[in-house]
């Protein structure tokens, strides 16, 4: 398989979807540990669980996000690829910047930043 700096945009998304796709339904269901599986070590120890945790029963975003996802691009920089998407939610009103932050860790391909803006 093609390391993700040689791949088109199009090929990122292949790989990136099912990914954020993920993200989406383990943040819905306040699933930690799924949610966090794919994470980079460096990314994790940022993700402490309690506060993880308290983000997903307060925040109505973080529960509600639907599952369609839009993608709008990628950003080469370094040894890391961002994907950008459009990002719904199905209680709230509006449209939301999601980023997904990809690079290797040991050789796997992990996440190394996720956010919704």
């Amino acid at each position: 398989m093609k390391k993700i700096f040689e791949m088109t945009d199009e090929e990122l998304f292949e790989v990136a979807n099912p990914m954020w796709r993920d993200l989406v339904k383990y943040s819905n269901e306040e699933n930690y540990g799924a949610f966090t599986r794919n994470f980079s070590s460096s990314f994790i120890q940022g993700a402490n669980e309690m506060e993880l945790g308290k983000q997903f029963a307060r925040a109505k975003l973080t529960k509600n996000l639907s599952e369609e996802i839009i993608n709008l691009g990628t950003i080469r920089r370094g040894e890391y690829i961002t994907v950008l998407y459009k990002q719904k939610n199905t209680k709230l009103e509006g449209e939301w910047l999601g980023r997904l932050v990809l690079g290797y860790e040991n050789g796997k391909l992990k996440i190394f930043g996720a956010t919704l803006f």
